[in-house]
């Protein structure tokens, strides 16, 4: 039977319960790129299923008029990995923090990922635990004074592209919550791909940790800190484009392109196929208030690879063992060796 129901808008998305985070919270944006981009994918609110954890983030089930589960501290990731295996057909959605993903929910974070379920996993990013009032995450960086850190924070923080690609992750890629139309569009990316998509959204806690991204936002800096990937074009930045990536062997170089003897055509060509450049750019991580000669911080879709999902391989498998097995359940249990007792 044809659907012949008219596409959905974002407004039909949109549940009654009104968002409760707190004013200036990126959060607000990617629930409404979120909305925006399953309604451009053809999306029904019966088909979507967002499963999250515990954290600021993670009531993002409350706000979408889809099947939600808000489950328990770190495991948003393991939930969603049972529903996609029992019910492949469905779009599954997680949102989850750095808290919540990659303290508590770290091993499900690395095991979801090299199993590579069909899953779009959001992962916001504010370097802080906003829910439980601002105690250092995973991913804080070195130095931040908070209540659990008065003196400076001393962890390393946790590289999340770094991870994702060392865990074996099929798709990678990162946004800032500002960035309204590109967050979009990667959202649409990462639910067209088959496997673990991971989107990493930097995400601005205006109460706990404000301005941990300021370095590329800023409007007078952002041009040159950050660095958009473009599949097939070459890396360039800056305010007048006027400065580009080239690679010295292995090594990722800062060039003029006002030099003459500096072209486009020597410069890196991004490529979201190519393992070992996704590996590099991950690595491009220094800090912009702590090195005048820093790389700038990739932004868009670093890497993607295809690979069978975990989901697939199973149905598979069971499919088979089907096709070769004779007899009941019933029959099963009971086993060929019985005997009578007189």
């Amino acid at each position: 039977m044809t659907d012949t129901r008219a596409q959905l808008t974002a407004k039909d998305f949109t549940s009654n319960q009104e968002p409760k985070w707190c004013p200036g919270c990126g959060d607000f944006a990617v629930l409404q790129q979120l909305k925006n981009a399953m309604a451009d994918l053809g999306l029904k609110t019966e088909e979507v299923v967002v499963v999250s954890g515990i954290g600021c983030s993670s009531r993002l089930p409350y706000y979408i008029a889809t099947y939600g589960v808000h489950g328990i501290h770190g495991r948003a990731l393991a939930m969603a990995s049972g529903l996609k295996t029992a019910r492949p057909e469905l779009s599954v959605w997680v949102g989850t923090g750095d808290g919540d993903a990659l303290s508590i929910g770290g091993n499900h974070y690395i095991h979801t990922v090299r199993r590579n379920l069909d899953l779009n996993v959001i992962l916001f990013n504010n370097e802080i635990y906003g829910l439980t009032k601002g105690q250092y995450s995973p991913t804080s960086k070195v130095g931040l004074r908070t209540v659990t850190s008065p003196n400076g924070v001393v962890d390393h923080p946790i590289n999340t592209a770094a991870l994702t690609l060392g865990a074996g992750g099929t798709f990678f890629a990162r946004v800032m919550d500002r960035d309204g139309k590109i967050m979009r569009d990667i959202f649409k990316r990462a639910a067209e791909h088959k496997g673990t998509s991971l989107i990493e959204i930097y995400q601005n806690c205006p109460i706990f940790n404000d301005g941990a991204f300021d370095p590329f936002t800023d409007k007078d800096r952002k041009a040159d800190t950050t660095l958009y990937l473009e599949q097939g074009k070459p890396l360039v930045f800056g305010k007048q484009n006027d400065k580009g990536i080239r690679l010295d062997g292995f090594t990722p170089v800062i060039v003029d392109l006002n030099n003459p003897s500096v072209s486009q055509n020597d410069l890196w060509i991004h490529d979201e196929k190519d393992f070992i450049k996704a590996n590099m750019l991950a690595r491009f991580f220094d800090d912009p208030d702590a090195s005048e000669d820093f790389l700038p911080r990739p932004f868009g879709i670093f890497y993607v690879e295809d690979r069978y999902t975990y989901e697939s391989a199973l149905s598979a498998q069971i499919e088979k063992a089907q096709e070769n097995g004779e007899g009941t359940i019933e029959e099963l249990l009971a086993g060929s060796n019985t005997w009578t007792i007189a």
